[in-house]
């Protein structure tokens, strides 16, 4: 027998099965419409692992790199620097950092309808690389956009307000940075009225923005109270010898990582990155060894760092001997960057910059164009070289321009109101005590 409620309800129950059933089949049929699902399990696993390796660049690769060339009283400050620029540059990469660069805009720079990563669900998908989720790219991206105002930082070292730095990074981020992802990497190299440029993972994007902004600064700023007098020595070059390991580990997941697919592409960029670092090494290692009778660790480290910069750009393109040609020739221009330029006209930048990321990532921009095309033994790119090469030299120049433009307006803005340098008092107790009230070393 039928309860008497079940028969009081029975077509309101039947009603609201009804409707619940619709939507089920109308879910359904939207999924079934809409088709499989593209993201590929191989190339997600492979693309998480490479957004860890290049938060691993930046802390604590980067920051023990760059901490160990200062002196003792400073630190903390270099460290507290990379720490703090990972957190502030993510939380803008959300708010409206990925939209500006990775959403459809005008023709310099995106739009803000990504803005706090509206409309993206676990789900979605970028048309460009289908295969991953586009969260994924958005924490990828992240990386990238975090750590290039990380590698300014070391030009004006042991001397500059915190509250300028963060001020700073945040303005030349929106302002530099994101007109030149979007160019660069969203609009496929549609960059400043150019087409084709090529840049897989950063020598534009990356290394030049961020070491034209590293020359203006040291500039801006002046140099240190003893420069050039007195000699500033490193406090521990252990630490800076295993923050540039850890960089060169990182690396991997920085430019094969940049295919954003687990292939052979990826494959070839991890060889040729390596590659590249490894001859940069050793031609510096042999300059230092033939000039001054010894080679040196922070020489080498600092090859190798120049290698891996200079091949960012052209890793996509370039084959095992394009790889070996651009990573010595990288080395010896960047070692006259850092020895002879640096002291002719005699600017401070205090971690050598500019000319290691600056002049590594131009030169690796410019000979894409010769050992990335297939006219060259391993090239992979089907383009004339002269005609690549004019490309890449504007793009170089646009982006000098615009980095070195705007970091100058910028910086001097923030001197006219919060100052950029700390007193001289500060400086000589160190930025460690005098901004952030601690000691590095305690006895």
């Amino acid at each position: 027998m039928t309860h008497p409620l079940l028969k009081r309800s029975g077509s309101g129950a039947l009603r609201s099965f009804s409707v619940m059933a619709a939507l089920a089949l109308a879910t359904t049929s939207a999924h079934a419409a809409s088709g499989p699902s593209t993201i590929d399990s191989g190339d997600t696993a492979w693309l998480l692992v490479s957004t860890a390796l290049v938060l691993f660049m930046m802390i604590p690769g980067l920051a023990l790199f760059y901490a160990g060339l200062v002196r003792a009283k400073n630190v903390l400050s270099i460290l507290m620097q990379c720490f703090a620029l990972t957190a502030v540059m993510s939380l803008v990469w959300l708010v409206c950092g990925y939209s500006l660069c990775f959403s459809d805009g005008g023709s310099l720079i995106g739009g803000f309808g990504k803005a706090f990563l509206m409309g993206v669900t676990p789900d979605t998908v970028r048309s460009d690389c289908p295969t991953i989720p586009e969260l994924l790219h958005f924490a990828y991206q992240m990386m990238f956009f975090l750590i290039t105002p990380g590698l300014f930082i070391g030009a004006f070292a042991e001397r500059m307000k915190f509250k300028a730095i963060l001020v700073f990074s945040i303005a030349w981020s929106l302002i530099v940075y994101a007109p030149c992802c979007y160019g660069v990497w969203h609009k496929a190299g549609a960059f400043f009225g150019l087409t084709g440029v090529i840049d897989l993972a950063g020598g534009i994007v990356v290394h030049i923005t961020a070491g034209v902004a590293a020359l203006v600064a040291c500039v801006m700023v002046g140099p240190r109270k003893d420069f050039p007098s007195a000699q500033l020595m490193p406090h521990n070059l252990p630490l800076t010898i295993v923050g540039a390991s850890m960089l060169w580990v990182g690396w991997f997941g920085f430019n094969a990582g940049s295919h954003l697919a687990a292939n052979g592409a990826a494959a070839m960029t991890l060889v040729v990155t390596h590659l590249s670092a490894c001859a940069a090494s050793v031609v510096w290692m042999l300059i230092e060894w033939i000039r001054n009778g010894k080679p040196s660790a922070l020489g080498i480290a600092t090859g190798c760092i120049a290698g891996l910069a200079a091949i960012t750009p052209a890793a996509g393109k370039v084959g095992p001997i394009g790889a070996l040609c651009i990573g010595s020739f990288s080395a010896l221009l960047c070692w006259l960057a850092c020895a002879k330029l640096k002291k002719k006209f005699g600017y401070d930048d205090s971690l050598d910059v500019f000319g290691v990321h600056g002049m590594g990532g131009f030169v690796g921009t410019l000979l894409v164009a010769v050992f990335g095309s297939t006219s060259f033994a391993g090239g992979l790119g089907d383009f004339s070289i002269s005609k690549q090469l004019m490309t890449q030299g504007l793009a170089s120049l646009w982006t000098i321009l615009l980095s070195g433009v705007a970091s100058y307006v910028i910086l001097k803005v923030i001197d006219l109101t919060m100052g950029l340098r700390v007193t001289h008092e500060e400086e000589n107790q160190g930025l460690d005590l005098a901004e952030h009230g601690e000691a590095a070393y305690n006895d």
